[in-house]
């Protein structure tokens, strides 16, 4: 196809399906936010690194990675469940039901908030003494802590931010938030700080951000909702074994990316000893800072795709969200697959450069990641699809077995062979874990399409 023609095809494309421009402006939106605090939090990630030092910032990874963990232990991913039914209930009309289920996902998120904040204040001592190997971790953890509490309500509000199709106000305090840390720790850099402003850097943003979503989800939800939305009843719920069933089946998703794949530097942490667990996880944490530069624009399509995919299966509308995923797949394999050829050949100058060059030996790791944070980038939209088909599962079961066996070979392997093999653990299981997921989505889509005609 002559380049003409094939640009001709391209523009008669965005002109006909509203949808995907919808989907584009949407992301665009989060794209522009994302790609400026991206660039803040290279920034910040550098100047940090290069005053803590590689073994002291593998340790603030450890304190930052833990505080996180507890939290999305605990977490239902209340957002995902506010996406669904409260974006299908208002699809159908019915406001009340909608605002049953904001009302019932923001109750259940500030409980599990308030008990991940007093389990984090009661495990940290035995964190800091298997996991992060430094006393001082304890009050590290405890500190950094406070970000739970100052976000009790930030995935139900998110969520509301997203049904309501008001992505500009979330890149907008995105930004903000990225501005306000960056700038705490660039000050921090040049003064000469220590580790406990750092942390405060982080943990001001956390409360912005919580505060901030806060502000505009109960707005927004007034004006979606109706100004009496708080008081439906709970009545209006779905089904109770429908709802709580996938409520849970997302805390459990959520508990098993966790342990499997979000929790890395903690891993590391345990497997190696002592020094030799902060240096790695120094490590670890620079390559995945690297990485991504591949993630970047494609994670705010996360957030705008579900919603509508969402709604073309309420709508049996199988032909539109084929359509939809594979213009979705050849816009972020054209991303990826570009900026994965830069890190291929000037990572390692980047790493050098940026970081320093007692950061070099993070380049193989993030080398490694490539492909299967590639593949992931890629098929992005695996899980949000079998979510809206109704079947959350399945994810569930495919990286349950993918990650017991991941677990299993890091403590048969990482303390001999170190963090290296933890990265290519770690893209075996994307590889494995996404590939099945979207096998099982297509197959899906096709066995629906057939029963509609």
């Amino acid at each position: 196809m002559k380049f003409p023609a094939f640009f001709s095809r391209l523009l008669a494309i965005w002109r006909e399906d509203s949808l995907l421009r919808r989907v584009v402006r949407n992301s665009g939106y989060l794209f522009s936010s994302s790609t400026l605090g991206m660039a803040l939090a290279i920034v910040q990630s550098v100047f940090a690194a290069r005053l803590l030092g590689v073994a002291v910032f593998g340790l603030l990874g450890m304190v930052m990675s833990f505080a996180t963990s507890v939290n999305r232990l605990l977490s239902f991913r209340i957002g995902e469940l506010v996406v669904k039914y409260g974006g299908q209930y208002l699809t159908q009309g019915k406001k009340d039901r909608a605002a049953a289920t904001v009302k019932a996902a923001a109750l259940t998120e500030f409980s599990t908030a308030l008990t991940a904040y007093l389990l984090l204040l009661a495990l940290a001592p035995l964190a800091s003494q298997y996991i992060i190997k430094d006393p001082a971790g304890t009050a590290f953890i405890r500190f950094y802590a406070l970000a739970l509490l100052a976000n009790f309500a930030t995935g139900t509000s998110t969520a509301v931010l997203q049904v309501g199709d008001h992505f500009r106000s979330q890149a907008g305090v995105g930004l903000a938030q990225s501005i306000l840390t960056a700038g705490i720790i660039a000050y921090a850099y040049f003064t000469n700080g220590d580790i406990w402003l750092v942390l405060t850097a982080y943990l001001t943003g956390k409360v912005f951000y919580g505060f901030a979503f806060l502000t505009l989800g109960l707005w927004h939800a007034r004006q979606m909702l109706g100004r009496g939305w708080w008081h439906a009843s709970l009545r209006l719920l779905p089904p109770r074994r429908e709802f709580w069933a996938f409520a849970i089946s997302s805390n459990f998703s959520g508990t098993v990316n966790l342990v499997t794949r979000d929790s890395e530097v903690l891993w590391l942490g345990f497997l190696l000893p002592g020094e030799t667990a902060k240096i790695a996880a120094g490590y670890y944490k620079t390559a995945l800072a690297v990485i991504n530069l591949i993630l970047m624009p494609i994670n705010p399509f996360i957030a705008t795709t579900f919603p509508e995919i969402t709604r073309a299966v309420a709508e049996n509308a199988w032909d539109r969200l084929r359509s939809l995923l594979k213009r979705l797949t050849a816009i972020s394999a054209t991303w990826t697959i570009s900026v994965g050829l830069f890190l291929v050949f000037a990572g390692d100058w980047l790493i050098r450069t940026v970081y320093g060059e007692q950061y070099a030996p993070a380049t193989p790791a993030a080398l490694i990641f490539l492909i299967g944070f590639g593949m992931a980038n890629i098929l992005y939209w695996n899980r949000p699809l079998l979510l809206s088909l109704g079947m959350p599962t399945y994810p569930l079961k495919v990286m349950a077995f993918a990650g017991v066996a991941k677990i299993a070979l890091s403590f048969l392997l990482v303390p001999r062979y170190g963090y290296l093999v933890q990265a290519a653990l770690m893209s075996a299981f994307f590889v494995v874990s996404v590939g099945l997921i979207v096998w099982k989505g297509m197959r899906e889509i096709t066995r629906r399409s057939h029963l509609a005609n």
